[in-house]
Parts: structure tokens; C-alpha cells; sequence
């Protein structure tokens, strides 16, 4: 149940680039101002056009852009698009199977937490994040 580095990256990008959503972002400013490894930001910021997120405006002063409403764009959409939420239906210490018939040493300490978590994701917008006094990206 951890956040992939392209998880978070995306995360980061897409928090950052809301605050101005109508602004127009290049890759090397993305890359400046968010210390994310310029070859990593460009390959993040191809699958992010792909998956509906962006849009990418070619020539001479073009850029990045969100391509959709902030309150429709979920943290549960975007970890969902770049790793899947199957890593938070797993066991937190990893076993294979683990239920209430074959529980773990932490599965009824877990279930309420995990239950709480995911719909945390499923219901925090970018919009409500921009919301936020955020300082880091």
C-alpha cells in the first residue's frame, strides 16, 4: 500500500498545475520548479494527455494545461491510472490471502483504517486540494 514514484510525481504535477489551471505549463518550468528528473516529467507528462488529464499545446509558447474540471479529478482517478488501487485491497503486511476467515496479526486493526483511506481518495478533488494552504508540491 505504497504510492509509486509516478503515483506521487503525478500527484505532485497535477496539485501544482491546478492552482493555475488555465495557465500553460512547459516541461522544463514543470521540471524547475518541481525538481522532478526532467526524462521521468516528460514521460509522466505523455501519459497524463493520454489518460485525459492534460493537454499539450505545441509551438513556440505552448505547454501543458489541466484538460478537465478540478472537482472531477479524484486522487482514486489518478492512482488508479498510474498504478491501479488493487495495491490498497491487499493485506498491509503482504500476505497473499487474508480475510476475516484467515485474518492477519494487523487485519481488523487495518480493515476500518483502509475503509476510511480509500474513501478519503475517492472523495478529495484536485479542487479541494487547491483549497489547502499547500506549500510543497
Amino acid at each position: 500500500m505504497i504510492l509509486l514514484k509516478t503515483t506521487e510525481y503525478s500527484i505532485r504535477i497535477l496539485t501544482f498545475m491546478a492552482k493555475n489551471d488555465q495557465q500553460l505549463n512547459s516541461a522544463k518550468y514543470l521540471h524547475e520548479q518541481l525538481s522532478i528528473p526532467y526524462k521521468y516529467l516528460t514521460g509522466l507528462m505523455t501519459g497524463l494527455v493520454k489518460s485525459g488529464y492534460l493537454i499539450s499545446v505545441q509551438g513556440r509558447g505552448g505547454g501543458f494545461k489541466i484538460n478537465k474540471k478540478l472537482k472531477e479529478i479524484t486522487l482514486a482517478k489518478i492512482i488508479e491510472t498510474t498504478q491501479g488501487m488493487d495495491s490498497f485491497d491487499g493485506c498491509v503486511l503482504g500476505f497473499y490471502e487474508c480475510s476475516d476467515g484467515n485474518p492477519c496479526a494487523m487485519h481488523y486493526v487495518w480493515q476500518d483504517n483502509k475503509e476510511n483511506l480509500l474513501s478519503t481518495m475517492r472523495n478529495t478533488t484536485l479542487e479541494d486540494l487547491c483549497s489547502m494552504n499547500i506549500k510543497k508540491y
